[in-house]
Formats: C-alpha cells, sequence, structure tokens
C-alpha cells in the first residue's frame, strides 16, 4: 500500500467514526434532507443564505464570509420500515417490519476567515446510505422449510457513507464563489440474500460475506449572488463520488460491485422580507440515474453483477425545500420548514426495494436558535415525515417475469 492511499484510508476511516450513517432511504431517496440543525429545521432550504460551519456540505460559497464559527451536530434518526405481501411465490408472505429503528448520525464543520474576502472551512458528515433488517419466520411458496424474506433467513442490508471536504470561499463584490473536495468512505453488507446467486456472474460474492470498504470522492462547487441587500440567488452542484467497487459483493452489483454516490445540483433563493425574516426556496436534482447498481432495472434479465445487471431501478429525484427563519430576539432564532421529493421507486421495482424503501415524499421541519453565551449557541431541530406506500408485482426469475396474482406494498415514515 502506498503511503498516500495509507492516508486516504486512514482519513476516511475517520470520517466513517465521525461521520457516518446507516439510513433506510433518508428522506430524498437516501440522502438526507441537510446536514446542519439549522439546515434540518428549513426543510434542507439555505442554499442561498450560509449562516453556519457547515456551508461546505451545501454550498461552500458561504465560506467567503461566514467567518470563524464551528459547528458540532448530532442527530437521531428513527425510520419505521415494512413490506406486506400476498399471493407470493418467492417472497414470504405477510406483514413485515424491519427492525433497528434508531440511528445516531454525527456532523462537525470548522470555518474560518483567511482575509477579508475569504475563507476556509472543513467538515465531516454523512449524508445517505441504507439499511433493513427482516427477521421473517414465514416461507416462500417456492422454499418451504427456509425462512425469510427471500428464502435466506435473516434478510437485509447495511450501507453506510460519510464525506470528509476542505473547502474554500472568495467574494467578488456581490458574488462569492466555493470550491470543496470532497473525500469518501462507504461500506456495505448485504444478508439472506442467496436466493439470488444462481443468477450472479459471481455466485460467492452475492451475500453474506461480511462488510466491504470502498473509497473515492468528487467535488463540491457553489455560487451566491446578492442581487439587492434584501435578496440573493445560489446555485450549487457536487459531482459523482467516484468510488472504488464493492469486491466483496460484485455479484450483486452492477459493473462487478460498483456503486457511485450520484451527483446532484441545488438552486436556491434567499428574501429578507424583514431584516429579521428571512424566507428561503431550493430546487434540488438529485441523480441516481448515472449509477447502474441503483437505477438499472430489476426486471433486468442480464446476469446480476453484469454491468447490465439488475438494480434497484431508481429515478432521479427532483425536491422542492421552503424554509423560513425569525431572528425574534438577538438570543433566540425561530425556524420552520417543509420539503418535498418525488419518489425514486417505480411499481415495476418494488420487489427489490424490499431492502431499500426509500419512498418518503413530504418533510415537516421546525427548530430553533438559542444563544446561551455571546461565543455559544444552541441548535435544534425537530424533521417529521409521514408514512408513504408503493406496490407492485412480484418478480420471478425468467422467463416468467411478473406474478399476475402477487401484490407487494413497501413502505416507510421517518
Amino acid at each position: 500500500m502506498t503511503g498516500l492511499s495509507r492516508l486516504l484510508r486512514q482519513a476516511s476511516a475517520v470520517a466513517l467514526l465521525l461521520g457516518s450513517t446507516a439510513l433506510a432511504g433518508a428522506t430524498e431517496g437516501y440522502f438526507q434532507e441537510g446536514v446542519s440543525p439549522r439546515e434540518k429545521a428549513l426543510g434542507g432550504a439555505g442554499s442561498a443564505d450560509s449562516r453556519d460551519a457547515l456551508p461546505i456540505a451545501n454550498n461552500p460559497a458561504g465560506l467567503a464570509y461566514i467567518g470563524h464559527q464551528m459547528t458540532f451536530g448530532l442527530s437521531g434518526f428513527s425510520p419505521s420500515r415494512e413490506y406486506s405481501a400476498t399471493g407470493t411465490m418467492l417472497v414470504a408472505p405477510g406483514t413485515v417490519k424491519s427492525g433497528q429503528e434508531w440511528f445516531v448520525v454525527p456532523a462537525v464543520g470548522y470555518s474560518a476567515p483567511i482575509d477579508a474576502t475569504s475563507g476556509w472551512g472543513v467538515a465531516l458528515y454523512g449524508n445517505g446510505g441504507m439499511n433493513t433488517n427482516y427477521k421473517v419466520i414465514n416461507t416462500g411458496f417456492f422454499c418451504p422449510g427456509a425462512p425469510g424474506v427471500f428464502c435466506g433467513g435473516k434478510t437485509g442490508v447495511n450501507l453506510n457513507q460519510a464525506f470528509l471536504s476542505v473547502g474554500y470561499g472568495k467574494s467578488f463584490g456581490n458574488l462569492s464563489v466555493g470550491v470543496a473536495p470532497v473525500l469518501a468512505l462507504q461500506t456495505f453488507k448485504a444478508y439472506g440474500l442467496g436466493m439470488f446467486a444462481a443468477g450472479s456472474l459471481y455466485p460467492g460474492d452475492v451475500t453474506n460475506n461480511g462488510n466491504s470498504v470502498s473509497v473515492g470522492g468528487g467535488i463540491r462547487t457553489g455560487v451566491q449572488y446578492r442581487v439587492t441587500d434584501a435578496l440573493r440567488v445560489g446555485l450549487s452542484g457536487a459531482t459523482p463520488m467516484w468510488m472504488g467497487k464493492f469486491d466483496k459483493y460484485k455479484g450483486l452489483f452492477a459493473g462487478a460491485g460498483g456503486f457511485d454516490i450520484p451527483g446532484n445540483i441545488t438552486l436556491g433563493v434567499a428574501w429578507n422580507v424583514l431584516p429579521t425574516f428571512t424566507v428561503m426556496l431550493d430546487y434540488k436534482r438529485i441523480f441516481y440515474s448515472g449509477v447502474k447498481s441503483i437505477s438499472n432495472s430489476s426486471l433486468s434479465a442480464l446476469p446480476l453483477g453484469s454491468s447490465g445487471g439488475a438494480g434497484f431501478g431508481w429515478k432521479d429525484v427532483d425536491v422542492i425545500a421552503l424554509g423560513a427563519e425569525w431572528r425574534a430576539t438577538k438570543d433566540l432564532t425561530l425556524r420552520a420548514g417543509y420539503a418535498h421529493n418525488t419518489n425514486p421507486v417505480r411499481s415495476r421495482d418494488v420487489m427489490l426495494n424490499i431492502l431499500a424503501p426509500g419512498v418518503v415524499t413530504d418533510h415537516f421541519s421546525a427548530g430553533f436558535g438559542y444563544a446561551i453565551t455571546p461565543n455559544a449557541q444552541i441548535e435544534f431541530a425537530a424533521v417529521y415525515v409521514p408514512r408513504h406506500s408503493i406496490s407492485g408485482k412480484e418478480v420471478l426469475p425468467p422467463p416468467f417475469g411478473l406474478n399476475p396474482g402477487s401484490n407487494i406494498r413497501i413502505s416507510m415514515s421517518q
């Protein structure tokens, strides 16, 4: 191992320790709706209005002027995932809930000025992942005596993703620009999927192989422009995080274990309706279609692990986020937000998405910030995501196709 490779892996391990998540399709597909407590309270809006030390995870142009700050965030995340199946031949019938319903998601950010027009920052955070854990005692029609969702006993997946980013921002009058290279680390494991091994190029690398580690990275950039003293616009985007392959699961994911992290782009506006009251509106698009393991149809007849092998069938996700912030006193700030995103899962792909039911679409949030000393502030945010469901047919092995007498419904709330 070269010295550079060793350094990258050590830095990634720290990022995973401090910023990893184990989420079950966290709100916008499997991305969080915001990283900092402020962003979460605003429904994920704020790309045109940076005020804390974590703009590096949203729009690094904000580093140009936010000054010397440090932010520590800790979220308790509780997703409820389940599926219901009737008339199925392979999938275990009944209504089954996934276990493990609590996760802790940390985030750390630091920013500092360089001079009057520029600044830099560093952040460790998690921004996505998926987790399911089904302990099923029922058996499918075609696998009597073999309990489990897919005839393989306890069934589930666990995807953790963590990011370490260092960024730079500079202002040119009313315009500020920023760039932030990102180092990414992800781990993945799957279990209970032995039924799929027969249809894989690499049948020994489909399931029950423990954790597989993947390291890679990409770049986030952004601009913010002050149209007037009361009106600002922001534009930010991230390339895909080009990741190494999950070698232990090269028989499960398309391209022999390929699993890049999708790119995204955000356009936002912030308007000071009053000097103490700001309204923010953001539009985001997440390009899940750029990652074959995520976007390939689950109906593909090509072998698992091949470039065109079955995936989760996810579409790109569009997000609209609306947030409002009222700086009520010099010490107290009140916030509220709402976000809506499109559902990435098609009905045809419901069966495989039992493992990743990222189907929620609406997010209601509120929070506050309170200055406990002149140099320290506590932030709080609460987010509620109501249950959303989607139904579809069971997929049988070629040449049978869809099972017309079946119905599978996957659902989630958070």
